[in-house]
């Protein structure tokens, strides 16, 4: 038996912001755009990596209360995104931040042994990117 990751969701609050991001500053690739009613589901993936994607949604579940929670903690960071491998981290954390994302800390060597930045996405998940 194996198993492999397929996709992770990342909650953002408007889905043509996070597409600006994901696809057009980090070079992801759109496979899928599916909407329904309000709510809109993006899957992107690397390329040659297509079989692991990321899909961004403004779809929340829940009770009001449920909702407001989540839309609160995604307003203050505090939700994680997803964690990227770079081949050149220096060079892709510059065109990040050349493109209006907001640094949070720059390519650094860190004690756990890998090269890492992070970053906030449009809609202030934490996006970190190691060292590939």
């Amino acid at each position: 038996m194996s198993i492999a990751i397929s996709r992770c969701f990342v909650v953002v609050h408007d889905v043509e912001l996070a597409l600006g991001f994901y696809g057009d500053l980090l070079g992801l690739q759109l496979l899928n755009d599916v909407a329904q009613d309000t709510y809109r589901w993006v899957t992107l993936a690397a390329p040659g990596q297509e079989g692991v994607a990321v899909v961004l949604s403004n779809y929340l579940d829940g009770s009001p209360a449920d909702i407001e929670s989540v839309r609160d903690l995604l307003a203050k960071g505090a939700l994680n995104g997803v964690h990227f491998r770079a081949d050149d981290l220096d060079a892709l954390f510059d065109r990040l931040v050349a493109g209006g994302a907001e640094a949070l800390e720059p390519p650094t060597d860190q004690f756990w042994g890998v090269r890492d930045c992070a970053l906030r996405d449009p809609s202030g998940n934490v996006v970190r990117i190691d060292q590939g």
